[in-house]
């Protein structure tokens, strides 16, 4: 093929640097464009079509910028393009250059496209001749002009209209984009009408300027003799270039419009895909009539409006139904919890800095528990689109089961990420959960790759709980790591207990350790009530943005009435996890402290050691410690130690080495009473503590010496 090229201009082997005569003689210049360097010769008479001097030319394209308006040079290179996408040999056209002077003049080009074996383009090689007297010459430097000038015009607006609306997601954004200076106004219009198609009548969305509402226009029917119904009905324009023309047209609307000098105007359908969902009204106070350039461009306009306006009002619709799946996927209401002050909040991500916003997976749940107690849940599924939403509904709903079955904290979340492993979605959440005896203020608290609570103190101070935590949900059971410390913390009464997402936290550009000492100075100097401080961090995120969501929930204690009865701790101890059981006895010295009991507290963990160490030794399994009040004659605390065997325990004599055979002795020492339950398909080992304090006794202290606050 790209012998056939050449050898259809029978050119030299030489050309270009010594064109053919006839070429020559025929005031013809030739090229030849190596498409893989992008280097372009040219002969001495192509240069001087182009009126340029030969140290103005150094062999690319673009020193022909100067010559070629742009508009020019853009049909050329889309006639170029096609020609070599869809495998044509030659192509021809003209085009305009602008002398050093100033004018200018007609010249056509026609070259020759040279392939490789695989049909590539190589190599383009051509001619370019003046065609002035061809097109004829007052045409050729009038016309031209004058065209150019219109094409300027049109470009213009088209380009800033098309950018005003690139960024609006909502109708109201078309609306204000049109509206701005940099929308329709260039087109010198005094007014801006546009309605929507909705249920066979037309709604306006637009109404022109304040105080020029007609009356009964709000919603009109399609039928009605309007302008705009009558450019919906047709699917044609209606170009209105006189007063005269309009009263006598319109004279329903006409006397509502005469105290805006309206003197001419233009009302176009919006056309998608040839439905209409509009019309546009344009209304001029300083011109009558419009040219043909006018009306194209106002019917070119029409069609990129149109194709923003229908985005708009799927975002919408989406945005609508997304809105109502989350917002029925949250909790509706918040149950009220004896003993404590509750505040929950949610703000959608904003984007682009508009007012807009999209839907994610941020959700906060509160779950009654028996014995007073309350599980407090805050998380975060990956992702912002319905599906993120509809993922969190389910895994709130499941949590929520599971907490409500009795599970411990550890087993609720292990369960909750198998549950999201097997949804069969690559989504994966961030969750924290607490479990909270406000009886006590004894706290346990699981962690899946969600930020730390945060504490604040009666005296003003607040800081980071931190808790030992696991893989997100969903990545644990991927990876076969279920295990979730629990960490144990205690809330005074009066002390407020934040959980958060990390929205609230992380800015662009800085740090989350930052964000989160930010966010205890906010905390720390915001309002008493937690109602009036949720409502204060959330005013703080509108403030500053950002395009994720945040949901937060705000737990205060409240100092009890009177000494409150009831109330139960639990732990999970896996095998081989000393974590877990260091937890336990945190738990155990925290919450018998907290029941007024501390003189027993050793009592008790040494009993809790030998229950769970039992089980751990002789049953391969996991022991689940408990530890609850009995109220009645006589205040007693129960200490339960459960497990999965059905072996019972029996007492054995010490052997000689004085290890093994003293654990049920022990517990039999330390209780007031023990004994051993059938639970399904285990048992469960307990015994039971007289108290003889007040509960208002000793706070207790961690097997660290702490005062059990935040302790890991």
């Amino acid at each position: 093929m790209a012998d056939r090229g050449a050898s259809a201009l029978s050119l030299p082997d030489d050309w270009p640097d010594h064109p053919d005569p006839i070429l020559a003689l025929n005031r013809m210049g030739s090229f030849d464009l190596d498409l893989d360097t992008g280097m372009l010769q040219m002969d001495a008479q192509a240069r001087n079509l182009f009126d340029l001097r030969a140290d103005e030319f150094d062999g690319r394209p673009e020193s022909l910028t100067p010559r070629v308006p742009t508009v020019e040079t853009a049909r050329l290179d889309t006639t170029i393009s096609q020609a070599m996408k869809d495998g044509s040999e030659n192509y021809g056209a003209y085009f305009r250059v602008r002398r050093r002077d100033g004018t200018l003049r007609w010249t056509h080009t026609h070259g020759y496209i040279l392939r490789d074996d695989t049909g590539r383009p190589v190599r383009i090689i051509g001619i370019v001749r003046d065609a002035t007297q061809e097109l004829g010459a007052d045409e050729a430097v009038r016309q031209p002009v004058a065209q150019e000038d219109a094409l300027r015009e049109q470009t213009n607006v088209v380009q800033l209209t098309t950018a005003a609306l690139a960024h609006a997601r909502t109708v109201q954004d078309v609306m204000d984009a049109l509206k701005d200076t940099h929308g329709l106004t260039h087109l010198g219009a005094t007014s801006l009408v546009v309605g929507l198609v909705e249920a066979g009548r037309i709604r306006l969305v637009a109404e022109g300027p304040a105080d020029s509402s007609v009356p009964g226009t709000l919603v009109t029917r399609i039928d009605e003799q309007y302008p705009m119904s009558e450019a919906v009905r047709t699917l044609s324009p209606r170009f209105i270039e006189s007063p005269e023309e309009f009263a006598e047209r319109y004279p329903v609307l006409w006397p509502h419009l005469t105290d805006l000098h309206i003197t001419s105007a233009a009302y176009l359908p919006l056309i998608v895909q040839t439905r209409p969902i509009g019309a546009m009204g344009l209304l001029y106070s300083d011109r009558r009539g419009f040219t043909p350039e006018e009306r194209n461009i106002l019917v070119a306009l029409c069609s990129s409006i149109a194709q923003s306006l229908q985005r708009a009002m799927f975002y919408e619709q989406e945005m609508d139904l997304a809105q109502g799946l989350q917002q029925a996927m949250l909790p509706r209401t918040i149950p009220s919890v004896p003993g404590a002050d509750i505040a929950v909040r949610y703000r959608a991500a904003g984007i682009g800095g508009s007012l807009s916003r999209d839907i994610g997976g941020d959700w906060y749940d509160l779950i009654p528990l028996p014995n007073g107690r309350v599980g407090a849940v805050i998380g975060d599924v990956q992702g912002h689109d319905t599906h993120a939403a509809a993922v969190m509904g389910q895994l709130r709903i499941v949590l929520r089961a599971y907490a409500a079955e009795g599970h411990p904290p550890a087993t609720v979340m292990a369960r909750a990420s198998v549950f999201l492993h097997e949804l069969d979605t690559d989504r994966s959440a961030t969750c924290l959960y607490a479990e909270a005896d406000l009886s006590t203020g004894v706290l346990q608290v699981v962690r899946a790759g969600h930020i730390d609570p945060l504490v604040r103190r009666t005296d003003g101070s607040c800081r980071r709980v931190f808790v030992t935590g696991g893989l997100p949900l969903g990545l644990s059971a991927e990876f076969g790591r279920l295990e979730y410390p629990v960490g144990t913390m205690e809330l005074d009464p009066g002390d407020v207990m934040l959980l958060c997402t990390d929205g609230l936290v992380e800015q662009p550009g800085t740090d989350l350790d930052d964000g989160i000492d930010t966010l205890c100075a906010l905390i720390a100097t915001g309002p008493e009530d937690v109602r009036n401080l949720a409502d204060r961090l959330i005013d703080v995120a509108e403030e500053r943005g950002g395009d994720d969501d945040v949901a937060l929930l705000l737990l205060r204690r409240r100092p009890p009435d009177s000494p409150r009865s009831g109330g139960r701790l639990q732990q999970h101890v896996a095998p081989g996890d000393p974590e877990a059981l260091a937890e336990a006895r945190r738990m155990i010295r925290a919450g018998v402290g907290a029941w007024g009991a501390g003189d027993r507290a050793d009592e008790i963990e040494l009993a809790a050691d030998e229950l769970i160490t039992n089980v751990l030794m002789h049953t391969e399994g996991a022991a689940v410690v408990t530890l609850r009040v009995l109220t009645g004659a006589e205040r007693r605390l129960r200490l339960e130690v459960t497990d999965s065997s059905s072996a019972l325990p029996r007492r054995r004599e010490a052997g000689a080495s004085g290890v093994s055979g003293r654990g049920l002795l022990l517990v039999e020492t330390l209780t007031d009473i023990w004994g051993v339950e059938a639970r399904g398909g285990g048992k469960c080992v307990w015994g039971e503590f007289a108290v003889t304090t007040s509960p208002a006794g000793d706070r207790g202290h961690d097997a660290d010496g702490d005062t059990g606050r935040g302790s890991r």
